[in-house]
């Protein structure tokens, strides 16, 4: 009986080490299937493509494009012989050069050339060819002298022991007792914070014209600049942008080397607040701070009320009660692309992931379809065709049962913790489904840095954030930044401040050769849109 009871305790002992056992197992394959998982999430973001629709052709690597586009059998557009007895169809290369300026150059015999070579009879002109090319015209750089004259009278020289002296007006100079001009400080500007051109490579580039400009000298001519003349403009525009009722916000991260109270390698950031799209002026400002506190967009957005696009991020969800702060749902979908990811091909097209990507995709859809509604009718829709399904999408996944620790267990994390602002889309029919507007204003900040890399002082990371404010502010109205801030260095000091609203990107000053030409898609003129609402975010910026 005692070895029957000793043959039941170690069958039990083994049943309870197999159940451990089993158990242990089938965590070890749940934590490789997370390595692995992590692995190939990682080689994707190294490798692979980051665009959201899974690699686009028409993003080309900076190095081999032209060995990408290259394509010597492809004929020279609209290329076609004229002869007199037939017009030549206005076509597409007319319409893309319509906005250039045209320079003729004749090509005539000379006048005891003009014999005829069969009877030598005079010869007339009976037509002309026509070759067109572009032709590039390099930056120059030119010293101009401002000779002012100075007058006095020569009768009060003769009768009288005061002379008056009259001297003609002058403009007066953007900076005084300096070589800027308002052609400089724009062109400076415009490399840098446009083109991306570290001030090193602009004092490269000066040298290799004869100039010795140094860089500490550009550097402070733009933080003179813009705290002189550019942070009036950047005052005006947040009155008006905290008149809105819509907005966006982002933020991404500045290094600041010498800070006070920081190391040069902690991370400060540039907080981005822009207008959202039911409006046709569209204001974009950056904001330097030296934290991620949600203290700053509070302070910021303190006379803000109204709606408030915007990330994840938890400093938002802190913000008083009288902003409403909307979710991103293409942040949401950026998970599940990423759990997609993740997942052997053969298993994709019945996988969790895709089914989640279908039904928010949808949502998309419905979006795309209404987009030129009017808010209201738009509104009404969404209440009635797309919060329905999307109230159907978070209850599928509160049932669904994954690994918290999966790239899908995050993303259906993600979304159920996010549902709440996710969902506060439909309280308005101005919202938008994406955080887009702000995410594509940032970039251009977020290339730049990968150039500059860092900022030197706090002040230049504040002069920073007023130019990058009125750069991108001017292209999303269609103006071009150069001409438009030369405009400005020019008429700023020379006026008053009563005027600076009518210098706004908007403003009844500001002239027709600031504006960006009209561009050409199938042959018919639109406007250029920098801002899409549902375009896909090709790099994460923050």
């Amino acid at each position: 009986m005692k070895k029957l009871d000793d043959l039941q305790q170690t069958a039990a002992e083994k049943d309870a080490l197999i159940v451990k056992q089993n158990a242990r197992i089938a965590e070890l394959e749940a934590l490789v299937k997370f390595y692995e998982e992590q692995f190939r999430l990682s080689q994707l973001r190294r490798f692979g493509s980051s665009s959201e629709k899974g690699g686009c052709p028409d993003q080309l690597s900076v190095f081999d494009e032209v060995e990408n586009i290259a394509d010597p059998t492809e004929p020279e557009p609209e290329l076609e012989e004229i002869t007199y007895k037939r017009h030549k169809r206005v076509g597409k290369r007319e319409d893309d050069l319509s906005g250039v300026p045209v320079e003729v150059v004749k090509h005539e015999l000379p006048e005891n050339e003009r014999i005829c070579p069969e009877c030598d009879g005079e010869l007339h002109e009976m037509g002309h060819d026509v070759r067109r090319e572009l032709k590039i015209v390099p930056a120059q750089v030119k010293v101009v002298e401002h000779h002012r004259s100075v007058y006095s009278c020569r009768k009060c020289e003769k009768e009288s022991d005061s002379v008056p002296i009259v001297k003609a007006p002058i403009p007066e100079p953007v900076i005084k007792g300096s070589l800027a001009s308002p052609s400089a400080v724009a062109h400076i500007m415009t490399q840098k914070y446009v083109m991306h051109a570290p001030l090193y490579r602009q004092e490269q580039d000066f040298k290799r014209q004869g100039v010795a400009l140094s860089r500490q000298t550009m550097a402070n001519w733009v933080v003179r600049c813009a705290q002189d003349w550019l942070m009036p403009i950047y005052a005006l525009m947040l009155s008006l942008l905290l008149r809105s009722k819509v907005l966006h916000a982002d933020e991404t991260v500045v290094q600041v080397l010498d800070e006070p109270g920081k190391a040069p390698t902690t991370n400060s950031y540039m907080w981005l607040y822009r207008t959202s799209g039911d409006t046709d002026r569209h204001i974009v400002l950056f904001e330097y701070q030296p934290s991620r506190s949600y203290d700053h967009p509070k302070k910021f957005l303190a006379e803000f009320e109204g709606l408030l696009h915007a990330d994840g991020f938890d400093g938002y969800h802190q913000l008083p009660h009288n902003i409403t702060v909307i979710g991103c749902w293409v942040h949401l979908r950026r998970y599940f692309k990423d759990a997609l990811k993740v997942i052997p091909e053969a298993e994709r097209p019945n996988s969790v992931a895709q089914e989640a990507l279908r039904k928010i995709g949808y949502l998309f859809h419905l979006e795309d379809l209404w987009q030129n509604l009017e808010p209201d009718k738009r509104h009404d829709l969404r209440l009635k065709k797309s919060k329905p399904l999307a109230e159907q999408l978070f209850e599928w996944l509160e049932k669904l049962m994954v690994l918290p620790k999966s790239a899908l267990g995050k993303a259906v994390n993600y979304a159920l913790a996010q549902r709440q602002w996710l969902m506060n889309v439909y309280i308005d029919g101005r919202t938008e489904f994406s955080n887009n507007r702000a995410e594509n204003s940032i970039r251009p900040f977020a290339l730049g840095r990968k150039n500059w890399l860092f900022s030197a002082t706090v002040n230049g990371a504040e002069a920073s954030a007023v130019v990058f404010s009125i750069i991108e502010t001017a292209m999303a109205n269609g103006l071009k930044p150069f001409e438009y801030l030369k405009f400005l260095f020019e008429t700023m000091p020379n006026t008053t401040t009563e005027r600076i609203e009518e210098l706004l990107p908007w403003g009844d000053a500001v002239p027709d050769y600031c504006r960006m030409p009209r561009i050409v898609n199938g042959g018919q003129h639109v406007e250029k849109k920098r801002i899409g609402v549902h375009d896909d975010v090709r790099s994460r910026v923050s």
